[in-house]
């Protein structure tokens, strides 16, 4: 099996990266094309990868093709791909907003992996939410979700819409834990703590949050229940985001993420 990735950007050498350690594929298997002639150079120095800046030397090679460019991109790639393609290949695209039926018509295939995948794959902590065009058989599947897995987690969704809809939480979600770590930070260093002290404060408190949350079947409501006695310092800080309607403003920004997807890809 070949596996080509297009895309040499931040998440398409995560995956490949990722993949190369996978039982599934021999290094020297995995494919990397880019039109960026620095991006290139580098890469050469990567020995397990064969990388390409010519569609033509590397598509027609593949099992499995990765999309790992930018939505805005996509067209004009396609144009590229489409005569190169066969009518075997499977392409998993993690543009967002880039639809299935989309895809098939541009490049003509029938077997195609729609994915919503997130930073924390950078770390083998990632989310990759997947679905898939009919064609796509059972087998196939469970070799791209083992290949999904190398990043981290993987969960099957029955739709598109549930792409869009992770995009909203899990896809965008890792900005939203940064954007509340990024207050928790400022109000560390207000009250005197070092720069140093007021990160260690805050990526510990979240580090073991959420490995309790992991390790006990319990809602995080029931945990901040535990933690938060009446009239205690924790209940003061609780009450003023309900009192601020915190949750409500989460929720809507999670909204607006998953309503942003659903505009980009109105038109793919």
């Amino acid at each position: 099996m070949k596996l080509l990735v297009i895309g040499a950007g931040n998440m398409g050498l995560t995956y490949a990266e990722a993949m190369s350690k996978s039982k599934l594929l021999k290094k020297r298997n995995i494919m990397i094309l880019d039109n960026s002639d620095e991006k290139l150079e580098s890469l050469e120095k990567i020995s397990h990868f064969d990388v390409f800046k010519n569609p033509k030397d590397c598509v027609p090679q593949a099992d499995l093709i990765f999309l790992a460019v930018k939505p805005y991109h996509a067209d004009e790639l396609f144009a590229k791909m489409a005569p190169l393609v066969t009518k075997g290949q499977i392409v998993i695209s993690l543009m967002a907003g880039v639809t299935i039926s989309h895809i098939q018509t541009a490049l003509d295939l029938a077997k195609v992996v729609r994915t919503m995948p997130n930073l924390p794959a950078k770390v083998g902590k990632g989310l990759t939410s997947y679905t898939a065009s009919d064609e796509v058989t059972r087998i196939e599947l469970l070799t791209i979700e083992n290949l999904l897995n190398t990043t981290g987690k993987s969960i099957k969704v029955s739709s598109e819409n549930y792409i869009d809809a992770s995009t909203g939480i899990s896809g965008s979600g890792p900005a939203y834990v940064f954007y509340f770590m990024q207050s928790m930070l400022e109000a560390a260093l207000q009250m005197g703590f070092s720069e140093k002290n007021s990160k260690i404060l805050v990526s510990q408190t979240f580090t073991g949050a959420i490995d309790l949350f992991n390790q006990e079947d319990l809602s995080p409501n029931t945990w901040m229940e535990r933690v938060a006695s009446k009239g205690g310092t924790t209940r003061a800080a609780l009450d003023s985001m309900d009192d601020n309607n915190v949750n409500e403003l989460i929720k809507e920004a999670a909204f607006a993420a998953f309503n942003r997807a659903i505009e980009l890809g109105a038109d793919k």
